[in-house]
């Protein structure tokens, strides 16, 4: 829970003394991009080293957490006007990159102190260590990634983010997020609890170097400064979970994350998901596998494996269908959010809350997702199938935006059952207690009722383009001439910023809240 903490006056130099520091950061930084003509981007990523060292001693000076929130809550909108402004140059916008690469405005500077603003309201009170662990990772390891990966980055990561990555830079975040997350360890090692606590030195330092590595993907993954906020927010979580929940013993958070880990690497190399989908899978899996043990795990492995196989099938017959699509069976961060992101979530509020509610909600959503899946992928390589456009029930020709079929509704069902069986298989109790027939109609439905929700969606806001090249209607937003020129297609119907893994989205949300509310309201639990 957020907490504020009273004023105390005590804290009033140390809340001055930090004020004029950071802004003597600031200002001496602009004078050097504006007198000196240093390099903007080089400037401020030395600002964030030492905001980032700063930071990490600030809890030490404090009493209370009610002047450093404040100092946190003015340097947000401070740095939020100059992200829309663009006054200072220094806390601006990136101008050096890898070469042929195009630069990209960055909110860092204003996520920075926001990462530091809610981490000090969640943890000041009872873990100041881990708020200060993970600012320092993300101040001085993003940092410094940023600073290598681009003067001295020639090997570029393909297929992972808008903003450029390099081998070079990651493999510093890597280094340098190790050695301070050990040193951490080692130094409030009084201080920690939980199943951290009395390991064995070689068990301390594997867990660091797989922090490290969570820290170094997550960097990789995210462009415009989101790492800012996502980097501090994952090393903390991991070590708040192991360190207030008994049930989860650090043996189980590696072994977990080795199976996710190695889960990724086979993604790629059978061509499942490129590299920002095996990274994201690496993290979602890296939460269910190492957070919620088997009974999570199962039924999360029972969609990868089945859609990901399903989606392999019939791939002569479906190839007519590859224009219409958006993506194609290549699966990228973007499509893992969007079919796993809220059973990400849901894991993440259940490791808080141990609310048995929130497992059903976890099957319903992936039901969702396993449904909306096994419906595209039947309907498509069903022989001569006919589809209805479920708004107007208007014959459309299959793989249509919100066509139904008879296969593909009826796959989206079997799909659904074979979620909830493969939690039952693991002896899941909370299923057993609802009943075992009930827990199957339960999921079954919401991952039905959910990919009708999808296809409505579908139907109505999805985008849809033309496509002038081959003279039909098509998610994508662009297509290739024959010269290999890139044409723009043209908007039809939907709201444009309406993509498939937004409807995916609402879909696995829709699933998620069904299984929700109905166990909620009959109080079992």
């Amino acid at each position: 829970m957020l907490h504020l903490q009273p004023p105390q006056p005590q804290d009033l130099p140390a809340f001055f003394l930090t004020i004029t520091l950071s802004l003597f950061f600031v200002i001496l930084g602009e004078l050097l991009v504006r007198k000196f003509s240093v390099n903007a981007f080089a400037v401020r990523k030395i600002i964030h080293l030492g905001m980032g060292i700063v930071v990490f001693f600030v809890p030490d000076y404090f009493e209370s957490n009610f002047y450093p929130a404040a100092a946190a809550l003015l340097f947000v909108v401070f740095n939020g006007y100059n992200t829309l402004t663009g006054r200072l140059r220094a806390l601006h916008k990136e101008t050096i990159e890898p070469e042929g690469s195009k630069g990209v405005n960055t909110y860092g500077s204003m996520l920075f102190p926001l990462a530091f603003l809610m981490l000090s309201l969640l943890l000041w009170e009872s873990h100041k260590w881990i708020l200060q662990t993970a600012m320092l990772v993300m101040g001085v390891g993003d940092s410094l990634a940023a600073i290598v990966g681009s003067t001295a980055g020639r090997r570029h990561i393909e297929h992972l983010t808008k903003s450029p990555k390099t081998l070079e830079g990651s493999f510093v975040m890597f280094g340098i997020s190790f050695m301070l997350i050990l040193l951490c360890l080692g130094f409030f090692r009084p201080e920690i609890s939980g199943s951290i606590a009395d390991r064995p030195l070689w068990m301390i330092v594997l867990f660091a170097l797989f922090l490290a590595l969570v820290a170094t993907a997550v960097e990789a993954l995210l462009s415009y400064g989101l790492d800012n906020l996502f980097i501090p927010f994952s090393v903390a979580y991991a070590l708040y979970v192991l360190d207030v929940n008994h049930t989860v013993l650090l043996e189980n958070f590696l072994l977990g994350g080795f199976f996710a880990l190695l889960l990724a690497l086979f993604s790629i190399r059978v061509k499942f998901l490129n590299n920002s989908g095996a990274v994201a899978t690496f993290l979602l899996g890296t939460t269910i596998f190492g957070i919620g043990g088997i009974t999570w795990t199962v039924p999360m492995l029972t969609f990868y494996l089945l859609s990901s196989v399903l989606s392999k099938l019939g791939k002569k017959r479906k190839a007519k269908f590859d224009l219409v699509f958006e993506k194609g069976s290549q699966r990228d961060a973007g499509q893992v959010y969007a079919n796993g992101g809220i059973a990400w979530i849901l894991m993440v509020v259940f490791s808080l809350t141990n609310d048995p509610a929130v497992f059903f909600a976890y099957l319903g959503t992936l039901a969702a997702v396993q449904a909306d899946t096994w419906a595209t992928e039947i309907g498509t390589m069903w022989p001569n199938p006919k589809a209805w456009l479920i708004t107007s029930l208007r014959e459309v020709p299959v793989g249509t935006s919100g066509g139904v079929s008879v296969p593909g509704t009826s796959g989206a069902f079997i799909g659904s059952l074979f979620i909830c069986a493969s939690a039952l298989m693991v002896n899941a109790g909370w299923l057993y207690q609802f009943g075992v027939v009930q827990s199957m109609l339960l999921i079954g439905v919401s991952g039905l009722v959910a990919s009708l929700v999808d296809s409505f969606f579908g139907a109505t806001v999805q985008a849809q383009y033309y496509d002038p090249i081959r003279e039909k209607v098509t998610e994508r937003t662009h297509s290739f001439a024959p010269d290999g020129t890139l044409v723009e297609n043209r908007l039809l119907k939907g709201v444009a910023f309406v993509n498939n893994d937004m409807v995916n989205t609402l879909c696995a949300v829709s699933g998620s809240a069904l299984a929700y509310i109905v166990i909620g309201n009959l109080n079992i639990f």
